[in-house]
């Protein structure tokens, strides 16, 4: 096992065992504890922890917001931040009434309207916390004083940047259930086997895109670690 990475593999078995002392870290302000219903099966849980996950990367929870209970009032809580970013605003998530089979294609169209809806007012803030200028400003391919002016308001973040923010959110979200804030960093710096021997920063130089081959191969293992659970 890897320095800094959490049993990410494991993490919705334990949350749903009889062992509810068991921490599953999403990130620094989510610690999902245990799981109360409507979200006590795997796989709307899964669904919904996404959601979550990809919200905090993109910025859209407070930074004092902590869930540790996975239950209606806390997820909800949490959508209604998501709908003043304006995002999924025109998904009637009524979780109160629903489950199974429903409940999961609801949360899969608000993962959607998350991983579409890229809001680089809050996205620059919370990725430079949790990735640093330094790395950020390698990964995006512009100049940290360029990313400080983006995250002050005080210039209009060109389509194309907003985009490899977007993206970076997203992965970061992904690694987010598998490694701590330290782990993440590392993540984009070390080589990778699936990655023909490069580190995920080597495939995002310059002015890459999202839908480019490198790009989404970086997402793709990202993602591998946050596999949908089978049942």
């Amino acid at each position: 096992m890897e320095r800094h990475r959490l049993d990410g593999s494991q993490r919705f078995a334990r949350l749903f065992s009889d062992h509810e002392s068991d921490t599953i870290l999403i990130r620094i302000m989510i610690q999902i504890e245990s799981a109360k219903a409507p979200f006590t099966s795997p796989r709307v849980a899964f669904q919904a922890v996404t959601a979550l996950g990809r919200a905090d990367a993109m910025g859209l929870l407070p930074a004092g917001e902590h869930i540790e209970t996975l239950d209606l009032s806390s997820f909800l809580k949490a959508v209604r931040y998501i709908h003043r970013a304006g995002i999924a605003r025109n998904i009637r998530l009524d979780v109160a009434g629903a489950s199974g089979p429903h409940l999961e294609r609801t949360l899969q169209h608000l993962n959607l309207a998350l991983e579409e809806s890229p809001v680089p007012e809050f996205e620059w803030t919370r990725l430079a916390e949790v990735l640093g200028l330094e790395l950020l400003s390698r990964l995006m391919g512009i100049s940290e004083s360029s990313i400080r002016r983006y995250r002050a308001n005080a210039r209009t973040t060109p389509d194309d940047v907003a985009e490899r923010l977007h993206f970076l959110s997203l992965v970061v979200g992904d690694l987010a259930g598998a490694y701590n804030e330290i782990g993440i960093r590392q993540w984009f710096e070390r080589k990778r086997a699936q990655l023909d021997g490069r580190a995920p920063l080597d495939w995002l130089k310059g002015r890459w895109k999202a839908a480019q081959a490198g790009p989404r191969r970086v997402q793709d293992l990202a993602r591998a670690l946050v596999a949908s659970p089978a049942t």
